[in-house]
């Protein structure tokens, strides 16, 4: 039977089900579970904080290449932007002069590097965005609300899980699916999406890895 091209698997459902075991081991880290219990102090926040800042601000730097890519506009959002939520954050925990402070890790320089190479590959900037952004707009609530509960931080200091210009966010969440699944990809561009999202659970892993060693 000729299996025709709508019935392939969409993008948004290839990269969910093609990083699920990279997903849970990147949640189940040492460094996130103890973070999400309580079992550590605000500065371990801090240092998540940090590295957040890094990685967003070379994910956001990129915005111009992408948009220059045919469809590439489709995937850009203003209300997703996030370092200067980041920055505001880091300024309430760390001081005005955070900039001078704060330092990547070798995991964060590594990360930095592959989004920085994505601003030419609409599959792997996909798969970034995908990573970053549906993660802040789901699982980034339950931590907000973890580290309201144990380390009593809020409203200010952890700005980044506010999406103040989302009120809602699934409608939201089915929209930028929507947009992923409507991007022109060929097979061998859909397959080097799901290894870029891959390869950037095990890069958020590998920096967890890091801010544990820091923490724990």
């Amino acid at each position: 039977m000729t299996i025709l091209a709508t019935d392939r698997p969409t993008l948004s459902s290839r990269l969910r089900e093609g990083t699920r075991e990279e997903h849970e081991s990147a949640e189940s880290s040492g460094f996130i579970s103890r973070l999400m219990s309580g079992g550590l102090g605000v500065d371990a926040y801090v240092g998540l904080a940090s590295q957040q800042f890094f990685v967003y601000s070379a994910l956001e730097a990129i915005a111009d290449d992408v948009r220059a890519l045919p469809q590439g506009s489709s995937l850009l959002f203003d209300e997703l932007t996030r370092t200067p939520s980041i920055a505001r954050d880091l300024e309430h925990l760390v001081g005005p002069d955070w900039r001078a402070i704060v330092m990547p890790l070798p995991a964060t320089v590594r990360y930095v590097e592959a989004l920085e190479a994505s601003a030419t590959s609409l599959p792997r900037y996909a798969a970034h965005a995908y990573t970053r952004y549906l993660g802040d707009l789901s699982g980034g609530q339950i931590i907000k609300r973890m580290l309201e509960r144990h380390y009593g931080l809020g409203p200010e200091g952890i700005t980044f899980y506010s999406f103040e210009e989302i009120p809602k966010s699934k409608p939201f969440k089915d929209v930028y699916r929507e947009r992923l699944d409507g991007l022109e990809l060929d097979e061998e561009q859909l397959a080097e999406a799901v290894a870029e999202a891959k390869g950037a659970f095990r890069l958020n892993q590998d920096l967890f890895a890091d801010l544990g060693a820091q923490h724990c």
